[in-house]
């Protein structure tokens, strides 16, 4: 288990974080967003950003409309659209949810620069917006993420743990995520804080669109520019890009520790046969309630008071009405304790032919 963050079950709404700002301020921004109340026969348009990472299909997408539909006696549509991280076509899905005149929108921006005007454009018609999973700039009314600072702090620490004595005895390569994701700079700044005067950082990477290749590619740049003795470990900022970190370093004979985020199967896969050493468990369904709450609230013309107990600055707005949810270091000793306990994965799942005799190993049968 981590040590800083408090881990939560996969159904337990993370409420409990310290607010700042008044209740009177929540409500008059859900006000200020609805003209009028409306009744359950709500058009929520979800955007998402892209379908390479599994969670947004596989998680984020059912769980939000699921919440929708319960929260709405089963009279709320979703219209849904995935952006196939193209800034571009998702400004373009934007102006088709308000030419189809949804009540309220949920948007996870593939930019979140970029997607300003948007958000903009969105406000002066009246439809309120959810910034969903990233800090989306411009006018947004509410905002749900993990704690993601926190995220970087729980990464740097699975790091030196599993470094032990020796963090000082070679170079890190640190592989962060792309710099038109806020999470990010904050998921980056979050492990320069654990890491920076305990270990040595070799390379760093801003890595291009999130992309498992990229990542790769810059995985090699980097032993070829260190030598494979010199590497003890890799920070990667999620499981995709982990996994071809683990390709290159494999290629070239390199077993150390790397980092990831996200429980993606085939991350704690790795995990379990050893490749990988820790990932970040995000409980998707806290997140996804959160958002539909939110969503539904503001739709329908009611304040967030109850649901937002955070505030949280983006560069063009102070103190957004948000839910923050905390997270767990998953690692081979508590797989059964977090992914399998909340469902996410069964171990069957988990302990296919490829894996079997890895899982028999730490027990997970």
């Amino acid at each position: 288990m981590r040590r800083a963050a408090v881990a939560v079950a996969a159904g337990a709404m993370a409420v409990s974080l310290a607010a700042c700002g008044s209740a009177k301020e929540s409500g008059d921004k859900s006000d200020s967003s609805s003209s009028a109340k409306k009744g359950d026969a709500i058009k929520v348009g979800l955007l998402l950003p892209e379908n390479q990472t599994a969670r947004y299909e596989k998680f984020d997408k059912p769980l939000i409309t699921k919440k929708i539909k319960e929260l709405t006696n089963d009279k709320g549509e979703v219209v849904y659209a995935n952006a196939k991280q193209d800034a571009s076509t998702q400004n373009q899905q934007v102006d088709t949810m308000i030419t189809n005149k949804v009540d309220v929108l949920i948007v996870d921006a593939v930019d979140a620069a970029a997607i300003k005007n948007s958000v903009q454009k969105a406000k002066d018609a009246g439809i309120p917006v959810v910034a969903y999973d990233r800090l989306a700039q411009g006018p947004i009314d509410a905002y749900t993420s993990f704690d993601n600072e926190t995220v970087g702090k729980t990464q740097g620490e699975a790091l030196l743990k599993a470094l032990g004595s020796k963090a000082k005895s070679g170079k890190i390569v640190m592989m962060n995520g792309s710099v038109t994701d806020p999470n990010a700079a904050l998921f980056k700044k979050g492990a320069h804080s654990v890491l920076d005067g305990k270990v040595n950082v070799g390379k760093e990477y801003d890595t291009k669109e999130w992309k498992p290749e990229n990542a790769n590619s810059n995985m090699e740049g980097a032993i070829s520019a260190l030598g494979k003795k010199k590497i003890i470990g890799v920070y990667s900022a999620n499981d995709g890009m982990a996994g071809g970190i683990i390709t290159a370093l494999k290629a070239a004979g390199i077993s150390v520790p790397v980092t990831g985020q996200d429980a993606e199967l085939a991350g704690v896969q790795r995990i379990v046969a050893g490749e990988q050493y820790m990932s970040v468990y995000k409980p998707y369904a806290p997140e996804a309630d959160a958002a539909a709450e939110m969503a539904v609230a503001l739709a329908q013309g009611k304040a967030l008071d109850t649901i937002a107990k955070d505030k949280v600055d983006s560069p063009t707005n102070k103190a957004v009405p948000s839910v923050l949810v905390p997270v767990t270091s998953l690692t081979k000793e508590n797989i059964k304790d977090t992914v399998i306990k909340d469902g996410v994965y069964t171990v069957t799942d988990i302990c296919t032919t490829a894996y079997k005799a890895d899982c028999d190993k730490i027990g997970l049968k």
